[in-house]
């Protein structure tokens, strides 16, 4: 039994490494094929300066679920989008239950009076969620090109003249734009997944794009070719990421993607610990059921084998998180089973793994905040953020990751917006709120077990478990004290004492 438990624990730790590793290897495709710190693009003709005979019909695509705090800026900014009204049409598609849809409705009805072409498409059910909503609106869509923007994005006046110009090369099917946060600053929380952001799309998306490997458009802020949806097969439902899905398609008939890192589309970052972690699951649980789907093709496909390797290793990289939290749980008893003498020697293989794959994060984020334009310091006073919620993430994620292994589909949990922006505080009583992710009690467990690691580690000795010990604990006790905020935040307050009683108030006469 010993050995089987170090077997397994030294697997999960090289695991874990080697994903560390990754992400210096695509640091190494960036600084072998990209081209240096993003910059503003360089000034093209737009429509201004252009005759709009030579322009291209666009459709703009705003999938809506219950998005009443933001609905009407998302509208408002794409109206301003710097584009012809002739050429451009906008569809609101609208699967709401609530207000939101009243809303839209009146605030198109004014926009049309103003010479917009927006229409409203609402859908009394959300049969296949946001894939059926943009399956439904692409059938009735005027434009060759298709541009998506999600209810929490505010796009530049900019952004049509900054991408459409790609599709000048016949081979293009999509062009994807860089997020921005509207909301960076705030909280410790945003400023953490604003760092993942940046990592991902100014190291992941760059380094794939610019060495010529796959990549994929992300749901919102990109710009598709209508013929290039129609030949990969249309938009379909059955993963919870039909943009992860849809994009591997297209790549494997031939298309080809660009990404603009200089062209940018801010967005509302997730400011409660529940949306994100509703997020994180949906894009987890999506990713492995587009890998179980398509994984057999890609592997199967005429493409080099960098290219083929590199979709394996992005499709399966949630599966991290099962491992990290298989890792988590080995600790203890690895530790207890461990040689207690000459300890230094028995201990130098594990604290050289930690240190290395620690490492290989914290550059890689500091190369992601050097290329977003900062001096990478501020990665390093986030990174701690970064890690504890890796840490917190990994209950959840891994049933997530679980349940894609051997389900299609499922509810696709839609994340909370608030339009909130810097120094705007989360409104008293928000008007949507994200379901709640794993059982109180799974995350009080693991709280205990890591409490009594740490206290087995101290009475025994074993020091060089105490780091990588306190940060896991220190990762689901943070978690489970932001849920625990959240929730009691959420809940209504007691009704006063007399209407609360049982018995009808007596009445005078």
């Amino acid at each position: 039994m010993p050995a089987l438990i170090l077997a397994l624990y030294f697997l999960t730790l090289g695991t874990l490494a080697a994903l560390g590793f990754h992400r210096i290897h695509l640091l190494l495709l960036l600084r072998a094929h990209g081209s240096g710190p993003a910059r503003n693009p360089s000034p093209r003709q737009g429509p201004s300066t252009a005759g709009s005979g030579d322009l291209p019909v666009v459709t703009v695509q705003l999938p809506l679920y219950d998005e009443a705090s933001v609905a009407p800026r998302l509208i408002e900014a794409v109206c301003r989008l710097d584009w012809p009204k002739d050429r451009l049409e906008i569809q609101v598609l609208d699967d709401s239950a609530d207000e939101t849809h009243a809303q839209v409705e009146a605030l198109a009805l004014g926009l049309r009076g103003a010479g917009h072409d927006i229409r409203v498409l609402h859908r009394e059910r959300r049969d296949g969620f946001k894939a059926g909503a943009l399956a439904a609106g692409l059938a009735r869509a005027r434009g060759a090109l298709i541009a998506v923007f999600d209810a929490d994005f505010v796009p530049g006046p900019e952004f049509l003249r900054e991408t459409v110009p790609a599709f000048a090369d016949p081979s293009v099917g999509m062009v994807q734009a860089r997020w921005g946060h509207l909301n960076r600053d705030h909280s410790p929380l945003t400023r953490a997944q604003a760092l993942l952001l940046d990592g991902h799309f100014l190291v992941e998306h760059d380094a794939r794009f610019s060495s010529g490997r796959w990549f994929n458009f992300n749901g919102t802020a990109g710009v598709w070719r209508r013929a290039c949806i129609d030949d990969a097969g249309g938009w379909q439902h059955d993963t919870l990421t039909e943009d992860l899905d849809l994009s591997y398609r297209a790549q494997l008939a031939g298309w080809r993607f660009v990404f603009l890192r200089a062209t940018v589309a801010p967005a509302e970052l997730p400011v409660e610990i529940a949306a994100f972690q509703g997020q994180q699951r949906r894009w987890a649980k999506g990713s492995i059921q587009t890998a179980r789907k398509l994984l057999p093709r890609i592997l199967a496909a005429p493409a080099p084998a960098g290219v083929r390797a590199e979709a394996l290793l992005h499709l399966t990289a949630n599966a991290g998180y099962p491992v990290l939290l298989a890792f988590s749980l080995l600790l203890v008893p690895a530790m207890l089973v461990r040689p207690r003498s000459p300890w230094p020697v028995a201990a130098l293989l594990d604290v050289t793994l930690y240190t290395l794959s620690t490492l290989a994060f914290w550059i890689f984020y500091a190369a992601a905040e050097r290329r977003a334009g900062g001096s990478g310091r501020g990665a390093l006073a986030t990174m701690p953020m970064v890690m504890l919620i890796g840490v917190g993430l990994s209950l959840d994620n891994t049933r997530a990751v679980l349940e894609g292994l051997f389900s299609a589909g499922g509810d696709f949990e839609r994340t909370p917006k608030h339009g909130v922006l810097d120094g705007r505080p989360l409104p008293h009583a928000p008007r949507y709120r994200a379901a709640r992710g794993a059982r109180p009690w799974a995350r009080a467990l693991l709280v205990a077990y890591f409490t009594m690691g740490l206290a087995l580690a101290l009475r025994e000795g074993r020091w060089p478990f105490l780091p990588i010990l306190a940060l896991f604990w220190t990762g689901h006790a943070t978690t489970a004290a932001w849920e625990w905020s959240e929730a009691r935040r959420a809940r209504p307050a007691l009704p006063p004492r007399a209407a609360r009683s049982s018995r009808p108030a007596a009445t005078s006469a």
